[in-house]
């Protein structure tokens, strides 16, 4: 379910975030979905506890998660529209790239087919 990269630069706390948001987006999680507990994420990973325990309080607080007491940590019924909010403060930044880009030469019709491309193997 979730794979650490011991040698990126991303803290693991961060790659766990990043693939539940993923997962989310793409519909491996769905909403009501168990997680693992912390205890047996931490031992699966070789992570501290508190590592997953950070994330998924950061989960919880994106509204990611639920997370029950005594009965474990859900896919929250609103991840997906929470997640859509999320990724749309990103799209300044993708400006930002194009803006980058179209100034260092690149054709409009470059990084539209490098958008298409994504779109595609999304679908």
């Amino acid at each position: 379910m979730f794979v650490i990269d011991v040698m990126s630069r991303v803290p693991v706390y961060e790659q766990i975030i990043n693939q539940v948001e993923e997962q989310i987006m793409t519909g491996i999680l769905k909403e009501g979905d168990k997680m693992p507990s912390v205890r047996s994420l931490s031992v699966k990973l070789s992570t501290n506890p508190n590592t997953i325990q950070k994330a998924y309080s950061e989960l919880d607080r994106r509204q990611m998660i639920v997370t029950v007491p005594g009965k474990g940590s859900f896919i929250s019924p609103d991840a997906l529209e929470a997640l859509g909010v999320n990724v749309r403060e990103k799209l300044p930044k993708l400006n930002q790239i194009v803006r980058e880009l179209a100034l260092a030469g690149i054709s409009k019709d470059e990084i539209i087919e490098n958008v298409n491309k994504v779109y595609e193997e999304i679908e």
